[in-house]
């Protein structure tokens, strides 16, 4: 079997460290637009050599782990490159914009549109593990415009990485990763800005700094060049989260400066629920 992989930095390193457990005499490409990335990943044995179109059309399975801007301007010529029988699978973190620019594509039944919920605040080929998407759930939208006999073989290879599969439509997985991602990261980078704007005039800050920060502020280590684009093509549902976001903080200031404590214990008592939420739900913390 010949798998390409089309970015083979976390994301796309990693689906191939998997890959090459779970399907030991698979033969796998990778394609990357950054030379260094190729050849470290060449080095650390995540591929086994380096693809070119031509390789697309023998390709059973292509994973695409690009910027999601990237992937809405390079997945219908990929569909319109790759064989009858291959399967497209991509990974990105918004849905809709990439569903709509294939929805009427020749080849849309070659496509899966995934997102896998899983990563760090790292990037590049070395930041790859095996092992990443064990247990993580992995979306999948539009399923029923992938061919079946497609869905076969993607759920198959997802079953024995160990992935968990929710189905949703794009506009609700959009609406929803909203508030579990997009806005987690937008609040780490934000900490992270308002801290360093002050350690400016207090260099010590950061000694006084604990895991709660670090744990908190983790994610705004996370690549510009890939959250840019998804907070863009995701605009709308951020905005949304953002003014309900701001509301809560400006709520919690009021009570704050109003010396309403009980309510500001309240606040923090009736938040503590979301550990029955997420109670039995397997928290990395590394996970994006």
């Amino acid at each position: 079997m010949k798998i390409g992989i089309i970015g083979v930095g976390l994301i796309g390193g990693s689906f191939a460290r998997d890959l090459k457990r779970v399907l030991p005499d698979a033969e796998i490409f990778g394609m990357d637009n950054n030379p260094d990335h190729l050849k470290t990943a060449l080095e650390l044995g995540i591929i086994d050599s380096a693809g070119k179109g031509s390789s697309l059309a023998e390709a059973e399975i292509v994973f695409l782990a690009i910027p999601v801007d990237a992937a809405v301007r390079e997945l219908p010529s990929l569909l319109n490159t790759v064989g009858d029988e291959t399967l497209v699978i991509d990974a990105g973190s918004t849905k809709s914009l990439i569903c709509a620019v294939v929805s009427n594509h020749p080849k849309r039944r070659n496509f899966m549109a995934c997102h896998p919920i899983a990563g760090t605040e790292f990037s590049g080929p070395r930041a790859a593990l095996e092992g990443l998407y064990e247990g993580k759930t992995n979306i999948i939208c539009e399923v029923e415009k992938t061919a079946f006999k497609l869905q076969e073989k993607a759920l198959d290879l997802f079953s024995r990485i160990g992935m968990r599969i929710r189905y949703m439509n794009p506009e609700a997985h959009d609406k929803h990763i909203a508030y579990v991602s997009h806005l987690s990261h937008i609040s780490s980078f934000m900490l992270g800005k308002t801290v360093i704007e002050k350690e400016k005039n207090e260099r010590d800050i950061f000694d006084m700094a604990g895991s709660g920060f670090e744990s908190t502020v983790r994610l705004a280590k996370s690549s510009p060049a890939m959250w840019t684009p998804i907070f863009e093509q995701n605009r709308e549902n951020v905005l949304e989260t953002l003014r309900e976001y701001i509301q809560n903080l400006e709520a919690f200031r009021k009570k704050l400066a109003d010396d309403d404590m009980e309510g500001i214990y309240r606040e923090m008592e009736d938040t503590n629920k979301i550990r029955e939420i997420l109670k039995g739900i397997p928290l990395n913390k590394k996970e994006a």
